[in-house]
């Protein structure tokens, strides 16, 4: 069968064996909102679970809109203009509206990126900074949290009078789904906070993984910084297989997005009855495979369906290669990933991008991973802890040699936007 997976910006079409092939785990099918900006506008109106932004923005003085980096392809395009317009008809002063990229502790996003994320005309009147986790002096003391994490919060939000953060909910790798609470934690928090919130004792917990919200440790603490540093209005969207809002949530922080969570869920979960011997997946193509950093989350959306010891394949152009330094550092560098694990426990071990890398070592606690990318160089293709392949193909033909000619194949052709399970955990 011909199936055509997420890869890069124009896709990779593939073969896989009709009789091997359990099922293509896809996105429900459903209808895009037909008149997205009245939607977005009658939600500013008539949010969820506070009053109308326009309510909201009475009176104050300055505001500061936080927006999802490059990495999420949130349609800002659509959402920020009739967000600033309603500022701004409530008596805010554009120069005193502040545009704030939660980076988290990503690359800035600048010139031609830039224009990509917000659009010409929104970068030529509006002022957009970049969120920048390792600048101690760009942040502001909260104090810590009920379990004792010291809270840095970006100063330029902090300082603000109006705090509104956007975003796209999708299932993540560690807090369950994306959008809402994120945007502060890890989105424009310190490195100081990120790295006690991305540590092992929080993230080797069982229930910090995609789609679990109760009982998850990671949630539950970000959460808990984002009602510290305060949060007065989020507007969340909802996406298609082919990026179209489906739907949109706007208003409180918590009930808001709640009710984006549900709404999702019903759209991306999908099943497949038993374990699969091997699963095809995605980094969801371009933005979020332009690293192999990104494209673990490819990886760790697959483990619910794939049998031990079985073999996961990846699809991932990684236009920009392995990642940030400290990331690519680990690469080449880590060769016993037992050792690994044990390092990350200890007070004086600290990198960048571990818990990453630490989401890599779990995945490969369990499976075999096939990489198939264009993009990565001969020489990091060395060090990756995983096998390269020419192609998908390719793999697949090394994968049923090892697990026999009537194994059972999944594929996930968007990767981490779908949320795949086992039927009988429905």
């Amino acid at each position: 069968m011909k199936i055509k997976l997420e890869f890069g910006t124009s896709g990779l079409d593939i073969n896989v064996p009709d009789q091997n092939l359990a099922k293509v785990l896809k996105m429900r099918a459903s209808v895009p909102v037909p008149d997205p900006v009245s939607k977005l506008e009658q939600s500013l109106k008539n949010p969820i679970g506070t009053a109308a932004l326009s309510k909201l923005a009475d009176g104050k003085k300055t505001a500061c809109v936080v927006i999802c980096d490059i990495t999420r392809p949130v349609p800002n395009k659509i959402i920020l203009p009739p967000i600033l317009s309603t500022l701004e008809n409530s008596g805010i002063k554009r120069e005193n509206i502040t545009i704030l990229i939660a980076t988290g502790i990503h690359r800035p996003n600048e010139g031609e990126e830039l224009v990509y994320l917000v659009g010409e005309d929104i970068i030529k009147n509006y002022r957009i900074v970049n969120h920048f986790a390792k600048d101690d002096n760009s942040h502001k003391y909260l104090g810590k949290t009920s379990r004792g994490t010291d809270i840095f919060i970006d100063s330029t939000y902090v300082n603000a009078d109006l705090k509104i953060t956007t975003g796209f909910i999708e299932p993540h790798l560690m807090a369950g789904f994306s959008g809402g609470r994120k945007l502060i934690c890890p989105g424009i928090a310190s490195i100081k906070t990120v790295k006690v919130m991305h540590g092992p004792d929080i993230l080797e917990h069982p229930n910090a993984r995609e789609g679990i919200i109760e009982g998850n440790p990671f949630h539950e603490e970000v959460l808990e910084i984002a009602h510290i540093a305060g949060v007065d209005f989020i507007l969340n969207v909802a996406l298609n297989e082919t990026r179209q809002i489906t739907g949109i949530f706007a208003g409180d922080l918590e009930k808001a997005h709640a009710v984006g969570i549900n709404f999702v869920r019903d759209q991306i979960q999908d099943f497949v009855d038993n374990p699969v011997d091997i699963v095809i997946t995605t980094s969801a193509g371009y933005p979020l495979d332009a690293t192999f950093y990104q494209a673990v989350k490819g990886l760790t959306a697959a483990l619910p369906i794939v049998k031990q010891e079985g073999t996961i394949i990846l699809a991932a152009e990684c236009r920009e290669s392995l990642g940030g330094p400290e990331f690519s550092q680990l690469v080449y560098e880590v060769k016993d990933l037992d050792q690994f694990m044990t390092d990350i426990y200890r007070d004086d071990y600290f990198v960048i991008d571990q818990w990453q890398f630490e989401k890599l070592v779990n995945v490969l606690k369990k499976v075999d991973v096939l990489m198939y990318t264009e993009c990565i160089s001969d020489i990091d293709k060395e060090h990756l802890p995983v096998k390269n392949i020419a192609s998908v193909e390719a793999g697949i033909k090394m994968a049923l040699q090892k697990h026999g000619k009537n194994a059972k194949i999944a594929v996930i052709p968007k990767g981490p936007y779908i949320l795949a399970n086992l039927k009988e955990t429905e």
